[in-house]
């Protein structure tokens, strides 16, 4: 069993508000979690309004799987979610 985590920071350009800085995230969490069936959630940075850290994980037999699939997620982030600006990723495969 092979586990992937991938801790992904954001910047939130035009964000003015704890509350706006929700509603972009949790709907991409959703997201995340409906397209590529991971765990995901915010982890760092809760108290700033325009940067958020998320992180997600996802469980498989090989460890070429778990990374494609990650850094899939994250390219995907890039290019389908312009509200968002990926700013620094890193995976770890455990």
């Amino acid at each position: 069993m092979v586990i992937g985590a991938c801790i992904l920071e954001l910047y939130l350009p035009g964000n003015g508000s704890l509350k706006g800085k929700r509603s972009i995230l949790k709907p991409l969490l959703a997201r995340l979690r409906r397209e590529f069936n991971l765990a995901a959630a915010e982890v760092g940075s809760n108290d700033f309004w325009q940067s958020a850290e998320i992180a997600f994980v996802t469980v498989a037999n090989d460890a070429g799987r778990v990374h494609a699939m990650l850094e899939r997620t994250v390219h995907w982030i890039e290019a389908l979610r312009p509200e968002v600006q990926v700013v620094d990723w890193e995976i770890e495969i455990l």
